[in-house]
């Protein structure tokens, strides 16, 4: 599989399956209406999984803007081709969003609550407070993309020989990075949702624009921003950190 195409679609399933579990507990009369943080948390992490799972083979399995810049910065992933990365991630969320709507349209239907609806989407504030905002995202981006590098970098060196072999798990060497993400939203995620990853918040964003009259739920673009930049910020932050460190 080319690697574009499998960061277009394992976005798109993380999106599906992490935003499709916050309709589930947000919006009115599914099975989990109201069945809390906890099985939002749980189940993104395991959304992380199966498209880490899924994809890893093929493009590395970064899902994430944050994370292909990290990598750039760090010097593991070469800066040729961030542009399609992030591009490709990008779409894969705005496809990713609209077939949450598909999935839940009977739910939407009866549900009032614009922010419920909203949530289906991207991420908001639990306080507005653009400054605090931000460094919420960019902090939960730098644990993110530090302990992707650490979890990542480990090698052995065989008896007899110079060269490193990666420690590699196969498909449970996705696991890690799944309950990393779980320890994220647990525990740095009350704050504006731990969106650490852009093209998880903007392309679903998009698609919720494109859908703001048939949902009567606006986008926030005023906030938009934040989950976009901070992780960003963060990822670039986490690189230099770790190029320190491990010199």
């Amino acid at each position: 599989m080319n690697a574009y195409l499998a960061e277009f679609l394992g976005t798109a399933l993380l999106v599906l399956m992490g935003n499709g579990v916050v309709a589930n507990v947000c919006l009115n009369k599914t099975k989990g209406n109201s069945s809390g943080w906890i099985v939002i948390t749980t189940a993104w992490a395991f959304a992380v999984y199966v498209a880490v799972v899924a994809t890893g083979p093929y493009s590395g399995a970064h899902l994430n803007p944050a994370v292909t810049l990290g990598l750039a910065a760090h010097g593991s992933f070469a800066w040729a081709m961030v542009p399609g990365y992030i591009g490709a991630q990008l779409l894969g969320g705005i496809l990713g969003g609209f077939v949450v709507y598909l999935f839940y349209y009977s739910h939407f239907a009866v549900t009032e609550d614009e922010g419920a609806k909203r949530a289906c989407f991207c991420t908001e504030p639990a306080i507005r407070s653009y400054g605090n905002n931000l460094f919420c995202e960019i902090i939960g981006t730098v644990v993110l993309v530090s302990v992707i590098f650490y979890i990542t970098a480990g090698s052995i060196a065989l008896p007899g020989t110079e060269a490193e072999t990666p420690i590699g798990l196969g498909s449970i060497g996705a696991l890690p990075v799944a309950i990393l993400v779980w320890a994220i939203g647990l525990s740095l995620g009350g704050t504006t949702g731990y969106a650490i990853n852009p093209a998880r918040d903007l392309g679903p964003r998009i698609a919720l624009s494109l859908l703001s009259k048939k949902l009567n739920a606006s986008p926030d673009w005023g906030y938009s921003w934040v989950p976009v930049l901070g992780p960003c910020i963060g990822a670039i932050i986490a690189a230099i950190g770790y190029n320190l460190v491990m010199a």
